[in-house]
């Protein structure tokens, strides 16, 4: 993201400046404490600049690009502000070539003490602005520049309950005839979650007189679903009262669409870094202890005497190594995760699946008297990888017979559905269980445990969860304490 902060790895980095430089928004990031900004090639490009052209600093901002006028309303929006919170400010910057420009960036805060950050998003509004901000002028320019930004007027007449559109919005419509709408039905336009919200907004217009500025999905009259930008202003009479709400209609669809997939390949590429972190430390931490306890034992042995030192100290060696080789394993098993996400997904029956591993765990199953029931009927089939949904439904069963209730007998319950256009896998015990408020954010950690169970080695739910996210899934459990635990897995 950076052109002078902090690298990610190779194959990361490449992703993310792939899908960044291929929209036009800016990406940045700073750190309250420290004030080290971070700035993605987007950044330099919405202003014009080439990366080695403006120095990538928190001061060069405010003192040079940002206009000064505008720095107590960056400085409020940054220090006045609780971690979450979503923060929009519009600001002028200085470009290269067409001197100060309306932007708008988006940002939100996280993490704590020294790590306090903002990350946000830079968009060029500055069409957008001209237009909210000079609506008075020639009405030619208004129209042209309303081309040019997606942009479209429209009014609410309180007192004859009409709903009047400008030209521009009956092509946001897709409404070739300029058919005069009530307000009711510009509602039903919008999504159903929407609607309940713009008629909201437009009723505390009326009643409150109260501005509002909204993104909202919109599905036209060819059943095209767009986001639209839908920004209102009261009219009062002398009394302040509210007889009309004008606004604007913007098609932000683009826009909207390249920030949620922005948003989206940065969530994932924080949780990718995570397990990486993760996956570091096991390997600097296990194997740096393995190959020093090694060492000892085999400066042990050679300065050992007697043969019946020497076949002890040989014992400890021989223990070391197969730890070793068990850790080894396990990181392999990690490295192979990630490898095996180019496979080609194929269509895979649950049922089928499902009964293999049953199968191959049926001792286990009887020495138990697990009941186990399962019903794929709701989705038989799913696009997927066959070895992954194996070793998923397998880890889960393994952990369901390991982790069972003294009390007893082991009742498992897998199943699977289908909602819109996600498959879920939802796996039930009557197990032992989990707390989940002392050890919720360790439960799908590496080689985290939570049992007195000497079988245990803390590898499989890390391992399901690191199958299940690579393919785009994620998975949530739901645990208590003695009464048993809860997967809910979507699969895609």
């Amino acid at each position: 993201m950076s052109a002078g902060g902090n690298n990610f790895g190779a194959e990361d980095a490449t992703h993310l400046a792939y899908i960044i430089d291929h929209i036009t928004i800016g990406v940045w990031e700073y750190n309250i404490n420290t004030n080290q900004v971070k700035w993605s090639a987007g950044f330099y490009i919405i202003l014009g600049y080439k990366p080695d052209e403006i120095e990538c600093s928190y001061s060069f901002f405010l003192d040079h690009l940002l206009y000064h006028q505008d720095k107590p309303l960056l400085l409020d929006a940054i220090h006045n502000h609780s971690e979450g919170t979503l923060i929009k400010v519009h600001l002028r910057l200085l470009t290269k070539s067409a001197g100060y420009q309306w932007f708008e960036s988006t940002a939100k805060k996280s993490g704590e003490g020294q790590e306090t950050k903002f990350t946000g998003s830079l968009i060029n509004i500055h069409q957008y602005k001209l237009l909210d901000l000079t609506a008075t002028q020639n009405d030619f320019q208004f129209k042209e520049t309303g081309t040019i930004a997606k942009i479209s007027g429209w009014e609410i007449d309180i007192l004859a309950k009409s709903f009047n559109l400008t030209k521009g919005a009956y092509n946001i419509y897709e409404v070739i005839d300029r058919v005069q709408f009530s307000v009711d039905e510009v509602i039903n336009f919008f999504e159903p979650y929407y609607r309940p919200v713009f008629k909201e907004a437009v009723d505390g217009a009326i009643k409150s007189c109260r501005p509002f500025d909204l993104e909202l999905l919109f599905r036209t009259a060819k059943s095209s679903v767009i986001w639209v930008k839908a920004k209102g202003l009261p009219i009062i009479d002398d009394y302040g009262k509210c007889v009309k709400i004008r606004g604007v209609f913007q098609d932000i669809d683009s826009i909207k669409k390249d920030g949620l997939g922005l948003q989206s390949s940065i969530n994932v590429l924080n949780d990718q870094n995570k397990r990486l972190q993760n996956f570091a430390y096991i390997v600097s931490h296990n194997l740096r202890s393995h190959t020093g306890n090694l060492q000892f034992m085999v400066n042990l042995h050679e300065e050992s005497e007697s043969a019946e030192d020497r076949a002890e100290v040989f014992s400890h060696i021989k223990s070391i190594s197969s730890s070793l080789n068990s850790t080894i394993e396990h990181l392999n098993e990690i490295v192979k995760i990630h490898t095996d996400i180019k496979k080609e997904r194929k269509a895979v029956d649950f049922e089928l699946i499902f009964k293999n591993v049953v199968s191959a765990l049926q001792n286990n199953i009887d020495d138990t008297g697990a009941k186990i029931d399962y019903d794929f009927s709701q989705c038989p089939v799913i696009n997927y990888i066959p070895a992954y949904l194996e070793s998923i439904l397998q880890n889960l069963l393994t952990n369901a017979l390991k982790y069972r209730h003294a009390d007893r007998k082991p009742v498992i319950n897998c199943r699977s559905t289908k909602n819109h256009k996600h498959v879920y896998l939802i796996f039930e015990d009557n197990g032992v269980g989990i707390d989940l408020e002392r050890y919720g954010d360790k439960v799908f950690g590496m080689y985290k445990t939570f049992h007195q169970n000497p079988d245990s080695k803390g590898l499989g739910l890390f391992i399901t969860r690191n199958q299940v996210e690579s393919l785009g899934g994620s998975i949530k459990i739901d645990s208590t304490v003695d009464v048993g635990t809860k997967f809910t897995i979507r699969l895609v």
